[in-house]
């Protein structure tokens, strides 16, 4: 399985700790605050500049092999 290095800052790991815990605790993936949007927003920005898969034209297998595998583990 291939890595991929994604930088949080001390804040943006508080938040999104936060945001994963309240998730893990009761099933629902709500936003609380602005900051957890810009969090989710920043990861996604890191993601896009780091993964070449969300353009490739046969993304939708991409994905769905990768659904897959997590669901294996």
């Amino acid at each position: 399985m291939t890595q991929i290095d994604l930088h949080l800052t001390k804040e943006e790991a508080i938040v999104l700790f936060e945001m994963l815990s309240r998730f893990s605790e009761n099933d629902k993936l709500e936003i609380e605050d602005q900051s957890e949007k810009r969090v989710l927003w920043n990861l996604c920005a890191s993601l896009e500049s780091t993964l070449v898969e969300p353009f490739d034209e046969s993304y939708a297998s991409i994905l769905e092999n990768a659904r897959a595998m997590l669901r294996a583990n």
